[in-house]
């Protein structure tokens, strides 16, 4: 199972032209660990995955694997997800011969896939690749969204140890979870975080305002699981760094804050960033 409870889902870098820059990306993952980040996730969230091709996720794939003080002192989750469940099952493949720690599965953007379907795909995913998964629900971005018969039915198969829930927190509360086993929930991002892990039962944090502030989310986050408040000027601080990044494009502001402090994330695929 997975021992950190929060990870750091990174952005890619890329150049001017909006090829991919693979050295921008690991070197932002070093960064990350230099500052005691131990969990990121690659490749699955910030909305950049299914702008990349199977070709670019390899080759990042590949370096990445390359990186073995970084593989062996971090848990790296690589994001799998496809509008084609065959290019899907082909990542799966080359993560089942990596160290990678764990695969969060992203469901199809547009074609709206049914519930059996998903969890077809989903079965498809995890039997190529062989490693512990997060499922990732985020209808809002995807227009799919798992329905809480099939979260239960794919909590119950081989591998599966947790979701990322972007949709509908409340969902949470009607899973059903066996009492000799343990999943993770995961919040997607840190807005409404005091609420989900109050409330609805969250448990995980996949963070996005953990690029700029690694420490700082992290702290926060430790307080809430403990039911704790943050003192004023902590909250207030943790505030404004969310309000940096949430207000408007979030992918286009973060990149704008980690180039602005000398990092080489480059720009954004069009038509974000225009």
């Amino acid at each position: 199972m997975l021992k950190e409870e929060y990870h750091i889902a990174v952005p890619t870098a890329f150049y001017s032209d909006e090829s991919l820059n693979v050295e921008g990306t690991i070197n932002h993952i070093k960064h990350l660990y230099q500052k005691g980040v131990r969990s990121v996730l690659v490749c699955g969230s910030t909305g950049e995955q299914h702008s990349l091709s199977l070709g670019e996720k390899l080759i990042l794939l590949e370096a990445i694997g390359k990186e073995q003080e970084l593989v062996n002192n971090m848990e790296i989750i690589f994001g799998v997800a496809s509008i084609r469940q065959k290019e899907a099952e082909e990542l799966a493949k080359h993560i089942s011969k990596t160290n990678i720690a764990a695969i969060l599965i992203g469901y199809p953007p547009y074609i709206k896939p049914s519930q059996e379907e998903a969890i077809r795909y989903t079965e498809k995913i995890l039997s190529s690749s062989k490693k512990q998964a997060i499922l990732y629900n985020n209808p809002a971005r995807t227009g799919f969204d798992l329905e809480v018969d099939t979260i239960n039915k794919l909590l119950n198969l081989k591998n599966i140890i947790g979701i990322k829930e972007a949709g509908e927190k409340s969902k949470i509360e009607k899973i059903n979870i066996e009492s000799d086993k343990q999943y993770y929930i995961y919040a997607g991002g840190e807005q409404g975080l005091e609420d989900k892990i109050a409330h609805h039962g969250f448990n995980r944090l996949s963070s996005i305002a953990g690029n700029l502030d690694p420490e700082g989310i992290r702290n926060w986050f430790e307080v809430l699981l403990k039911g704790q408040n943050h003192r004023g000027e902590e909250l207030e601080e943790m505030k404004n760094l969310l309000d940096t990044i949430y207000a408007g494009s979030l992918l286009v502001n973060l990149k704008k804050e980690l180039n602005s402090r000398g990092e080489d994330l480059g720009v954004c695929r069009s038509p974000l960033g225009n």
